[in-house]
């Protein structure tokens, strides 16, 4: 960690470099990112979740309960990872990294907002960590904080990896995209809640460039020294078991259970992120990291800012 500053990075003669990915995501945050949790409507949720049944309205708190404490972990554990980079001196990162936060700390008022004018109206919610699992409570509670917290001591390139493997490419890119993917199934196929589908939109807006820079993040630690992709490699594996042991708790085995998709349709989903995450770091291998920008550039939908 940087305790002094020799130069300044935006004071030299190359300035900000606007076509990187990092700068195009921080443009585009700055574009689509600004949305405010105290907009959404939550009238007609409210009338929709007085009408739902109790096994239902469990199914939907289950899943925000571990959404509420995800995103709250999220927001606290990520400020390691904005140091080292800063300490590397990737200004570009660093500027992406500010909304980045900014946004996951919306989230958290996102899903308590809902919890508190929504759920809350058919009783008192009591601690919601009662629907916090054995796998939940070992990754958010122990993997999660523990990768991210270990850069304030090991900032280096393998450090750096195994942490952003744990919080963008399994927490975001495989846990939070598979709870995205029920959510929409409960409420689109039930017709209801309209107001958390529409921030649960936004929130996965918000969450895309996230995944997108932590597969620029990897790869161009994967480019820079032959280290880190075993390290990339042994840590998704060894969390990718943890996320699938998390996604097999968190429905019923039974048919008809508190929420309406079928238990092999959700793992399948999330093993299906896996692999997918896992493919495109493995292919940054064979690649410049030019190529990789170009690609995630293309893949996220990021455009060169205008002169």
């Amino acid at each position: 960690m940087l305790d002094h500053h020799q130069s300044f990075h935006t004071a030299g003669s190359v300035g900000l470099r606007h076509d990187l990915l990092p700068m195009r995501l921080y443009h585009k945050a700055k574009r689509d990112g600004i949305w405010d949790p105290r907009d959404i409507d939550f009238a007609t949720d409210v009338a929709d979740w007085g009408a739902m049944g109790a096994a239902e309205r469990e199914g939907i708190l289950r899943l925000t309960a571990m959404f509420q404490a995800g995103e709250e972990s999220v927001t606290l554990d990520l400020l390691p990872l904005i140091l080292a980079v800063s300490g590397d001196g990737q200004m570009e990162e660093a500027m992406y990294l500010s909304t980045f936060h900014w946004e996951e700390a919306k989230h958290t008022e996102f899903f308590r907002r809902f919890l508190d004018e929504v759920c809350a109206t058919t009783g008192d919610l009591g601690d919601l960590g009662r629907f916090h699992t054995p796998s939940y409570r070992r990754i958010f509670y122990e993997e999660l904080p523990g990768a991210m917290s270990a850069l304030l001591t090991d900032a280096s390139p393998v450090a750096q990896a195994r942490a952003s493997v744990t919080y963008n490419m399994i927490v975001e890119g495989v846990l939070a995209e598979s709870g995205y993917h029920a959510y929409f199934r409960a409420t689109e196929r039930l017709g209801i809640l309209p107001g958390l589908r529409e921030g649960l939109r936004l929130v996965r807006q918000d969450e895309s460039r996230h995944i997108a820079y932590g597969l620029y993040l990897l790869c161009r630690l994967i480019a820079a020294d032959g280290a880190v992709w075993p390290a990339v490699e042994g840590r998704m594996a060894e969390m990718g078991e943890m996320a699938l042991g998390l996604l097999g708790e968190l429905l019923p085995s039974e048919e008809g259970g508190l929420i309406p998709v079928e238990r092999s349709e959700f793992v399948d989903f999330a093993a299906t992120q896996l692999q997918r995450r896992y493919a495109r770091l493995s292919a940054a291998r064979a690649q410049s990291l030019a190529q990789v920008d170009q690609v995630l550039a293309e893949e996220e939908g990021v455009r060169l800012p205008e002169p």
